[in-house]
């Protein structure tokens, strides 16, 4: 009799288990090419894996808590990950070199010029980054990492910028506040920049 207890109990945590694991799993989006898109939105959290990664298996179960966490507590950063060896050109994208990666996606694109002028209207304060890889580039998503808090990062073609800006160099960064702008010269650190 107390071996069918201590069955039961073991079948019933089994279940609960599985039920929780199925439950996290549901706050961490499997992504796929459609990512590059889908990212313009929103703020991501992404873990960059292989399938045959021991290390990567071993995280996936402390990556479905932090979906179910961020999720929890409301977050407006969405939590993800993606087969990095399935898609290759947006892992490489984000830098990835290892298995796992996690990355987080905070510099938004800008694909045309209504969705500038779109962000211009919703902001008051922003950052965005014109032109291709750069030691400039690579500042200037250090700097989103530490000031994501505070204000909006994101990158356009030079295509994209409204006609009254001019850009004498590229790369840039231009800064925009209260209807103006300013061309961030490298004199500066993005930390001293007034965000208010």
């Amino acid at each position: 009799m107390a071996a069918r207890r201590r069955g039961a109990a073991l079948r019933l945590c089994a279940t609960v288990f599985l039920l929780d694991m199925a439950f996290s799993k549901g706050y961490v989006e499997d992504l796929d090419e459609s990512f590059k898109e889908n990212r313009k939105d929103d703020i991501w959290l992404v873990d960059f894996y292989a399938p045959w990664c021991g290390h990567c298996k071993k995280l996936e179960p402390i990556w479905n808590e932090v979906g179910l966490e961020m999720k929890s507590i409301g977050s407006p950063v969405k939590v993800g990950k993606m087969d990095a060896t399935s898609y290759s050109s947006i892992a490489s994208e984000f830098g990835v070199r290892g298995y796992p990666t996690i990355k987080l996606a905070l510099i938004r694109p800008l694909p045309s010029q209504q969705m500038f002028e779109h962000v211009q209207k919703r902001h008051r304060v922003f950052f965005v980054y014109i032109g291709g890889e750069s030691p400039l580039k690579e500042k200037y998503i250090d700097a989103a990492s530490e000031l994501i808090v505070y204000t909006y990062f994101f990158s356009a073609s030079e295509e994209v910028v409204p006609e009254y800006v001019t850009l004498k160099e590229m790369p840039a960064v231009l800064v925009f506040k209260d209807e103006t702008y300013f061309v961030y010269d490298g004199k500066l650190s993005f930390n001293s920049c007034t965000l208010y």
